[in-house]
């Protein structure tokens, strides 16, 4: 009976008790699985281990975390200054770009001897460029194609104003630049707000440039259409 039983639990292979009669009709392969299953052991069965101490972690509370952040501890958990990336340069490295400012050509406007700075005439098909406008903007491209302004690649960056993208275009077009790489600039480019000198004859112009030369912080007479009258220092303010 123990002889059985031991079979049993040692090699699941049957779900009988083995009897003497099965025993010794077994062979020898399964005489000898039993007699080493049934061997009686000479060390002492051994005890399930111990469970682990059960530690118990303190619960932290929101104020002990945020005085853990605060602690000098972070402090020493950071990089050397060796290792450390993002570091500021100085003096930092030059810019490798070129710049060119290109005015735009004479505007339908111009061309019959009009002042239009208001904001809202920028789209206007008046402030278009005229005929001679646009001779003016092709040669501004062509000279721009000598100088190798954009031999390496470059983007152009004009007003809104009719005016200014059209000739953008015309640059473009002759110096064979991606449509793409027009970025229309809202109002930072904008032409010179003259305030109430706004509808008036180009020949009004000497008396604004006569208060440029006594300060460039003069502003023209103010207006009631919406239109900006700025100084030559709000200019540089607006571009800067």
């Amino acid at each position: 009976k123990i002889l059985g039983k031991r079979i049993f639990h040692s090699n699941r292979w049957s779900s009988q008790a083995a009897s003497p009669t099965s025993a010794r009709s077994s062979g020898h392969s399964e005489m000898q699985t039993t007699s080493l299953s049934s061997a009686p052991s000479s060390r002492p069965p051994s005890a399930p281990p111990p469970p682990p101490p059960h530690v118990a972690f303190p619960s932290l509370r929101r104020r002990d975390l945020l005085l853990l952040s605060a602690s000098p501890l972070p402090l020493a958990l950071s990089p050397a200054a060796a290792s450390a990336r993002g570091l500021f340069r100085m003096p930092p490295p030059g810019l490798a770009n070129r710049y060119f400012l290109v005015r735009a050509g004479e505007s339908v406007y111009e061309g019959q001897g009009l002042l239009r700075t208001n904001p809202v005439a920028k789209t206007s098909v008046d402030s278009g460029l005229s005929p001679a406008g646009r001779r003016q903007a092709a040669r501004a491209a062509l000279e721009l194609r000598r100088l190798g302004a954009c031999e390496d690649d470059c983007w152009i960056w004009p007003s809104i104003t009719q005016r200014a993208y059209q000739a953008a275009e015309i640059i473009a077009a002759a110096n064979s630049i991606n449509r793409s790489k027009i970025v229309p600039e809202y109002s930072f480019l904008d032409a010179r707000g003259l305030g109430a000198y706004e509808g008036k004859r180009l020949e009004a112009l000497p008396e604004v440039y006569a208060a440029d030369n006594i300060s460039s912080d003069i502003k023209p007479p103010p207006t009631y259409d919406g239109t900006p009258n700025e100084s030559v220092a709000d200019v540089f303010v607006r571009l800067g």
